[in-house]
């Protein structure tokens, strides 16, 4: 989610959904865990004036504030959540000088529906210079698609369960358009979004 290059800490989170986050969600200040990386790559940053739309669902919301942090009052960032009780960081991300706009399910805060109708609002409004997003793959797909039709680069960040982290077990492969399978731990997780089925 964030990194503090002065303090030297990551800030993670996450959601408990498995036996790995259930154990993490156990630690307490002091404990002790390893972490294995960085692996793979990250979101291609532009200049910090280029126009940028951060575009995150539920879970995928927390990988998107270093990024949106970068373009500061120059990003708009889309977050949808399932309802109010589970949205997370919108006041990290109204911190760092970004327009928020808000996407539930159930319409019980924010815009009632999904981020695509605020993303697409927001092109409509005036163009962005790259749009980068994370969440579940009918949301990734939705939002390449809007792009394409736009015609603004994007990069989408692939959620995937991976188990070695090098690329070697094919565990976490994706099928991308031009037939060659890619290890989203190694060759992703970010790739650009005209690049891979979904």
């Amino acid at each position: 989610c964030e990194v503090n290059r002065e303090k030297g800490t990551l800030r993670l989170v996450f959601e408990v959904r498995g036996s790995g986050t259930e154990a993490m969600s156990m630690l307490s200040v002091g404990d002790l865990m390893d972490v294995m990386g960085p692996l793979g790559n990250g979101f291609t940053l532009l200049s910090p004036d280029s126009r940028a739309i951060v575009v995150g669902g539920g879970i995928g919301t927390p990988p998107m504030l270093e990024t949106a942090k970068h373009y500061a009052e120059n990003c708009t960032a889309i977050l949808g959540f399932r309802d109010a009780a589970h949205v997370i960081l919108d006041e990290d991300f109204d911190a760092c000088g970004c327009d928020v706009r808000l996407a539930t399910d159930d319409g019980s805060k924010g815009h009632h529906g999904f981020v695509t109708d605020l993303l697409r609002q927001r092109l409509e409004e005036g163009g962005a210079d790259i749009i980068y997003a994370c969440g579940p793959k009918g949301m990734l797909q939705a939002v390449a698609a809007i792009a394409e039709e736009f015609g603004v680069r994007c990069e989408v960040s692939l959620e995937e369960r991976m188990a070695c982290g090098i690329g070697a077990c094919l565990g976490c492969t994706c099928e991308t358009k031009s037939g060659e399978g890619k290890s989203v731990c190694k060759n992703g997780p970010v790739f650009d979004a005209t690049e891979v089925f979904f």
